[in-house]
């Protein structure tokens, strides 16, 4: 069985992707900082298939030594949204896409034959009507969507008959994880929703658009399995439907009860985002099993079983009051 590589592994997603890949027979490598604590994988650290590797992205000799014997590389690690980005922005370069070029050369030529890039919807920026669809030109409006785009043609450059690059862009990812994240927008009004009893929305009517994270990683499991001839050289949107922030407001407040109080407040940020995954549909096949309503009763059924800890205060749910506690921001 092939031996994957998941940078960011221990991450909102990647802790949720990596035992999935260990339950299908993958040897997983996983290197990650693990600021939010290796504990996060504890359901599988004892699995002989798994090897942890704590360490910076940025070090190319780490990377050397951990490339050895992989197949494939998934690679999540990246300081993930626009707060946490914009608290830094040198960090935030250096970790997003000043260590791109050199993974992906190293995983290269270190015989690694599949490279899958973690990419964002967020990389077209605002765009009018309804098919926003991968050939579309790119409009990114923020540094970290900037960068994003950036390492799609840095990939495109290497992809080869023994190098198979793909690129997702995927929706805002939601649902429960070991690794918690409480500032994405459902997982957020889930949240306000079950511990305070009132969601607060700004406007309304802007468009997000969502995926559930078991999805997520089903989608990941898809592009290591999808023949070369499919994948090669081609980036795919993935998401579910694209709801306006009342929509998910009141999706929220229909599964946690009618009680939960609609705050409402006028706001001049009108930008709507959303996506068509009619592609990796049509091309791959790949059918989404999940529902936002489902993220949230994950959720709900995490709060009532005091699975997450103080979840309106605690650091370790909110990468911005992590990464500042720790000084990296």
């Amino acid at each position: 069985m092939n031996t994957v590589l998941v940078t960011g592994g221990a991450g909102y997603v990647g802790s949720v992707l990596v035992p999935e890949l260990l339950k299908a027979g993958y040897q997983v490598k996983v290197l990650d900082l693990c600021i939010y604590g290796p504990h996060v994988l504890d359901s599988v650290k004892n699995d002989p298939k798994l090897t942890l590797i704590k360490a910076d992205i940025r070090n190319q000799s780490i990377l050397k030594d951990t490339l050895a014997n992989c197949d494939i590389v998934i690679h999540l690690a990246c300081i993930s949204n626009d707060p946490s980005f914009d608290l830094n922005p040198e960090l935030g370069r250096s970790i997003n896409l000043e260590s791109f070029r050199p993974l992906v050369k190293i995983s290269k030529q270190s015989g690694v034959n599949r490279f899958i890039y973690a990419s964002s919807s967020s990389v077209y920026g605002v765009k009018e009507g309804p098919d926003v669809h991968e050939e579309m030109v790119l409009e990114p409006l923020t540094d970290y969507s900037k960068f994003k785009a950036k390492c799609e043609e840095i990939l495109a450059e290497y992809q080869a008959e023994d190098f198979t690059t793909v690129t997702l862009r995927p929706a805002t990812v939601c649902g429960f994880s070991p690794r918690q994240r409480l500032d994405v927008i459902v997982n957020i009004f889930a949240n306000l929703a079950y511990n305070k009893g009132e969601i607060s929305i700004f406007g309304g009517d802007q468009l997000r658009p969502n995926i559930h994270i078991a999805d997520m990683v089903e989608a990941y499991k898809a592009l290591l399995i999808a023949p070369k001839s499919k994948i090669a050289g081609q980036v795919f949107n993935v998401g579910c439907e694209n709801h306006s922030v009342m929509e998910l407001a009141k999706i929220t407040q229909k599964v946690v009860g009618k009680h939960i109080k609609l705050v409402v407040t006028p706001t001049d940020d009108s930008r709507s985002y959303h996506i068509s995954s009619n592609k990796i549909k049509k091309e791959l096949g790949f059918q989404l099993s999940y529902s936002i309503e489902d993220a949230i009763k994950d959720l709900v059924s995490a709060f009532k079983e005091g699975l997450l800890t103080d979840p309106l205060e605690n650091e370790f749910y909110f990468n911005i009051k992590r990464m500042q506690n720790l000084r990296l921001i």
